[in-house]
């Protein structure tokens, strides 16, 4: 484990032209500058870290009007950047009820009879899916004592005539399929399935009884769900309301747990960018968060990439408050049936909060790339989608470097040496998936085509030392970034074997990926993710040692919580 050193001010402080307006001391901070210095105080003025070192040091710049704040002891550390957020679905599971702990058939049809009292005759009843929220990983038939999903008649029973529907899960939230949802006789009436319907696409399956009707459940093979944009819209729809309601929920779930900033690498869709501006200028929100541009590529743009890319690049802004920017724009290596079909019900895009047609045929992302180098757009790519995309990138550094680009590769979970040596050279960043690679889907990976090559799974120590940024991503899949903070120390799967152990860091290696890496995926380095003099006073107050957390199996390391949290000098989270 890397050690930090003692403590030291970063700068004297007759450096300093006023007194601060509030110290924070008696703390154990880690400033993750790269030296791994430590400190005992900050001082704070307008936002920003005037000095930061000894108590002593700090104290000297006390003035009439100092507010002083004892931490107790407690450690603090900048505030974590999750690289790749989704950060607006946590608050959205709230919009329709859960289940609940339901363990039967017999349970679900006692909470939809509690439903169905208190819902006006004929009115739709939509839950959240079957399992534990937030991430529902016990979502499966075998879950309930039937061993199997309920039918459109055991809904039915409880239902006093109105239609039902439990919805499927994200996939992602599981990262197992298929996703099921479950309907009884009066939804599926109103949505016009019976006996005759014909999916309009092989992953999805309407299963039927043996009389050849279907029986309410609705199997997909893929994870992003499509069978409720398909016959379920109107009723599972989230409105602009919802989404604006929720969102200062969701920003509070984050920084429950440290979290100071986001980058929704995969894009934003207009729905949710209103939602984010409109809670950002009523000050209902005070994360940071940048959020690119997810651009549905039509016939026109095509023809015409040059002129679609400067149109983005016109429309990048930082909002009034200084913490909302829209640059950037996300590109999918990829461009699947399922994707333009689910598109074709834009505006809405249901949990995703991106538009689906992002993707493009790999003759298209090199013009695209090409102009977006040519017009300093950044580039968010999902490299876990097409790893080729990475060649069609050193294509275009031929005729455009990139290096000083600063474009980005999300949800990395594997990669070869062939493919880090391209990455470094090309000056890219990487968002790092370990929630799926290493602790969910580590078994599997160890199992399947990595089962001789180990060492490519989140090859994180690779690279670090390629001198790659490296940030983290929780998918929302939970919201904490103390997971893959643990998982890339622990490199333990749900099974409890060993992945790649040779590719782990040190918990202080972590936490610089979680908030100087991620602040390089926002594009804000020079501005946050470490704790230094000029930089926005931007911090997290914890509620453990995070360096003795993390030693041993570490599993205390991905339980760790903020106590406080703290945005530009301003407390915007107190537990409790």
């Amino acid at each position: 484990m890397l050690v930090p050193r003692a403590a030291a001010p970063h700068r004297a402080p007759a450096a300093v032209d006023a007194a601060p307006d509030l110290i924070l001391h008696n703390a154990r901070i880690l400033t993750l500058d790269g030296a791994g210095r430590t400190a005992q105080a900050v001082a704070i003025r307008r936002g920003r870290i005037a000095a930061i070192g000894s108590t002593a040091d700090a104290m000297r710049l006390r003035g009439a009007r100092t507010r002083l704040e004892d931490l107790g002891e407690r450690m603090v550390t900048p505030g974590l950047t999750d690289g790749h957020a989704h950060l607006d679905r946590e608050g959205l599971k709230s919009v329709y009820p859960a289940l609940g702990p339901v363990r039967s058939i017999a349970d679900i049809q006692d909470r939809i009879a509690d439903l169905a009292r208190r819902a006006p005759p004929g009115a739709w009843i939509v839950t959240m899916p079957i399992g534990t929220p937030p991430e529902y990983l016990d979502n499966r038939p075998d879950a309930l004592a039937e061993g199997r999903w309920p039918t459109r008649h055991d809904l039915d029973r409880p239902a006093g005539g109105r239609p039902v529907l439990i919805r499927c899960v994200w996939g992602f939230w599981t990262t197992r399929l298929p996703i099921v949802s479950c309907a009884n006789s009066r939804a599926l009436a109103l949505a016009g399935i019976d006996r005759t319907t014909r999916p309009p696409l092989p992953m999805i399956r309407l299963e039927t009884d043996a009389a050849g009707d279907p029986t309410g459940v609705i199997v997909e093979s893929e994870y992003q769900p499509l069978a409720e944009l398909l016959w379920f819209r109107a009723a599972t729809r989230l409105s602009p309301a919802d989404r604006m309601r929720t969102l200062p929920a969701s920003a509070a779930a984050y920084h429950a747990c440290g979290t100071t900033a986001v980058v929704e690498a995969h894009g934003v869709a207009d729905e949710a960018l209103h939602a984010w501006r409109a809670a950002d200028a009523a000050g209902r929100i005070h994360m940071r968060a940048v959020l690119p541009a997810s651009h549905v590529w039509s016939d026109a743009d095509l023809a015409d990439i040059d002129g679609a890319v400067r149109t983005i690049a016109a429309r990048q802004a930082r909002s009034a408050s200084g913490r909302l920017s829209t640059a950037g724009l996300y590109v999918q290596f990829q461009k699947r049936p399922s994707d333009v079909l689910r598109s074709s019900f834009a505006p809405n895009t249901g949990w995703a909060g991106f538009n689906y047609a992002t993707g493009v045929t790999p003759e298209a992302f090199r013009p695209i790339a090409l102009a977006c180098a040519r017009h300093d757009v950044r580039l968010f790519i999902n490299f876990g989608l097409a790893a080729k995309a990475l060649d069609v990138l050193e294509a275009v550094n031929r005729e455009v470097p990139l290096r000083d680009r600063r474009w980005v590769l999300s949800h990395v979970t594997d990669a070869t040496p062939r493919e880090i040596d391209q990455i470094a050279r090309l000056g890219l960043g990487v968002g790092a998936h370990l929630n799926p690679s290493i602790y969910k889907n580590g078994d599997a990976m160890l199992t399947g085509r990595l089962a001789n090559r180990p060492n490519e799974i989140a090859p994180m120590r690779q690279l670090i030392d390629a001198g790659i940024p490296v940030g983290l991503e929780t998918d929302n899949v939970p919201v904490s970034l103390f997971w893959p903070i643990w998982e890339a120390v622990a490199r333990t799967s749900i099974g409890g074997r060993p992945v790649a152990p040779g590719q782990a860091i040190a918990v202080t290696e972590a936490l610089r990926c979680a908030a100087w890496g991620g602040a390089w995926l926002a594009g804000d380095e020079a501005e946050r993710g470490t704790l230094e003099v000029g930089k926005a006073a931007d911090l997290v107050v914890l509620d453990r040692d995070v360096l003795a957390a993390g030693e041993g199996a570490g599993v205390g390391l991905r339980e760790t919580r903020a106590v406080r949290v703290m945005v530009a000098g301003r407390w915007v989270y107190e537990r409790g």
